[in-house]
């Protein structure tokens, strides 16, 4: 204590204070034991341990964890691991709260694990100060501030089905849905593999849950309104801010459970185009990348189930400009967007054949490289120009009597004249 004493006082600015790295040490040790012990209690689904690991006397944050226990015990777990972040380590009074990386993996899922931080705080065990207890798991305003998205195991009971290829996250309003979901996931997938020729997983994870919390947390979501989107498929990152990926998830509007049938299967086929694909659309024009899911989720469909919306009918028939831009893609005429979209695919498909459309795809996705010559490469027009043909042939398979007299016609009519819908 004297020795101590003396070099705190003594004066020199350069001192050492041994001190303090050893109490550090302690801490992080101490801590990192804690985070072992529960990430082991996870993995084995023991809750005896699981609960030794938390401070008992908050008993809505135990009741809480208790409910993510049992929402991971349903996960197909290949990896579950957490990392402290001695760094961020803030000490308040004998507490302490640091940044936690959680690592997992879902098998058979993921191609790579996923790594998210939170902020967790810790306090020492009554009995035993050098054993520490969870007092907290999450800090809403440090995740704000980070931009760190919840899954849904984290923030309330879930119930996990799963099928050939697919694992689904419900909750307990939308449960009674799960069989349809996962069987329309399941004929999708199928569908989807018939038509995109790349290699990929065919496996899926898809979430349908009772409101729109989650989507509208989406990075980048289309229209920016969780509201007024049916379904939406996102990358999921292997680190914050990371470029590497480790799957493409969607996740369905509640609006949608609700609604059996060709619609939803539509849509479901739409985004699982979109996991299927997964990267090789993320440098390409928004055109190319929603009317290529378009263009694959109406495959199954008979030519007279291929429906459109009125509006775009009437954008065709009024006449375009262009090809929709990647920024205005999901404005107020959104519909019409895809419609052109999808329409412009059909006619590259029906007069340079199905496989243009993929040779497109993967020369568009190329670093540097321009849209509009790579259309004049491969097609010999540019985007303006299959606009028009796309709007052409919009006309003439859904209202071909408005036109006075049929000037132009495709090598092959991809579907026979049903009324827009």
């Amino acid at each position: 204590m004297l020795v101590a004493g003396l070099v705190a006082c003594s004066g020199d600015d350069d001192a050492p204070e041994p001190e303090q790295p050893a109490v550090a040490a302690d801490v992080v040790a101490g801590l990192t034991r804690a985070l072992d012990r529960r990430a082991t209690a996870v993995q084995r689904g023991d809750r005896g341990a699981f609960d030794a690991g938390l401070d008992r006397s908050r008993r809505g944050f135990v009741t809480a964890q208790h409910t993510y226990l049992a929402n991971l015990a349903q996960l197909p777990l290949a990896r579950f691991a957490y990392t402290l972040d001695p760094a961020s380590l803030v000490r308040e009074g004998d507490a302490y709260s640091a940044v936690v990386n959680l690592t997992m993996q879902l098998e058979g899922y993921d191609d790579l694990p996923v790594t998210m931080p939170d902020r967790y705080r810790f306090a020492p065990a009554p009995k035993h100060p050098a054993r520490y207890l969870l007092t907290s798991v999450t800090d809403r305003a440090w995740e704000s501030r980070n931009n760190i998205r919840p899954q849904p195991w984290d923030d309330g009971p879930i119930h996990v089905l799963s099928g050939s290829g697919v694992l689904a996250i419900f909750d307990d309003t939308t449960i009674d849905s799960a069989d349809g979901i996962v069987s329309s996931v399941e004929r999708g997938i199928a569908a989807v593999a018939a038509v995109v020729p790349f290699a990929w997983s065919r496996s899926v994870v898809v979430y349908a849950l009772s409101d729109t919390a989650f989507l509208g947390a989406v990075d980048d979501l289309p229209g920016d309104d969780p509201d007024t989107i049916d379904g939406v498929a996102f990358p999921v990152p292997s680190k914050p801010g990371g470029h590497r990926m480790a799957a493409t998830r969607f996740a369905l509007n509640p609006r949608m459970l609700d609604h059996p049938g060709a619609e939803r299967d539509r849509l479901v086929r739409h985004e699982i185009t979109h996991v299927a694909v997964g990267e090789r659309d993320d440098e390409v024009p928004v055109w190319l990348s929603e009317g290529l899911a378009e263009w694959v989720s109406v495959r199954p469909l008979a030519p007279q189930d291929r429906l459109i919306a009125e509006d775009a009918v009437a954008a065709a028939e009024i006449g375009v400009p262009g090809l929709p831009a990647d920024d205005t893609f999901n404005d107020a005429d959104s519909s019409a967007h895809y419609a052109l979209a999808w329409w412009a695919c059909e006619y590259v498909a029906s007069t340079f054949g199905e496989s243009t459309l993929w040779t497109l795809l993967e020369a568009m996705g190329e670093p540097e490289a321009d849209p509009d010559e790579v259309l004049l490469d491969q097609l010999g027009i540019d985007a303006d120009e299959l606009a028009r043909k796309a709007a052409r042939l919009i006309i003439v398979t859904f209202d071909p009597e408005s036109l006075p007299s049929p000037s132009e016609s495709p090598s092959r009519s991809p579907s026979s004249s049903p009324s827009a819908g």
